[in-house]
């Protein structure tokens, strides 16, 4: 089991330079979880897309409907007070301590490609090539 975040998601599901890599980690471990609050971030995704006309209404919903596949069963609810104590102990945003405290309650790694998560929590935190090395 890993936590990943919502570029990890995305990059699975938008092709792009990294789509290759999380491929990979997916084969590695299928087992993804995430907050819950990935879903909102993932629909903010698309809609850069949708308004850059990368994509249309139809393929956003494709993507959503098949993120939601992968994800079912797989979202959490994270406690806040973990959440706030991850707050005063780094300078990340509360959206990425989501992760990182999903991470640190079920003792497994964020795999994440943010820089600043990397850089914040490395004890928790593996980029997309430390997990796969």
């Amino acid at each position: 089991m890993i936590v990943v975040d919502t570029n990890i998601i995305s990059y699975l599901f938008i092709k792009g330079e990294k789509t290759e890599a999380v491929k990979q980690v997916l084969l590695k471990d299928s087992n993804w979880v995430s907050p819950i609050l990935w879903r909102s971030e993932f629909r903010s995704v698309l809609s850069l897309y949708l308004r850059k006309e990368y994509i249309d209404l139809s393929q956003a919903n494709y993507l959503m409907g098949e993120a939601e596949s992968l994800m079912l069963s797989s979202e959490y609810h994270v406690i806040s007070s973990e959440v706030l104590e991850m707050l005063t102990k780094t300078n990340l945003s509360a959206y990425d301590c989501e992760f990182v405290a999903l991470a640190k309650e079920l003792g497994v790694h964020l795999i994440t490609s943010d820089k600043k998560i990397l850089k914040e929590v490395p004890a928790i935190a593996l980029s997309i090539n430390d997990f796969l090395a």
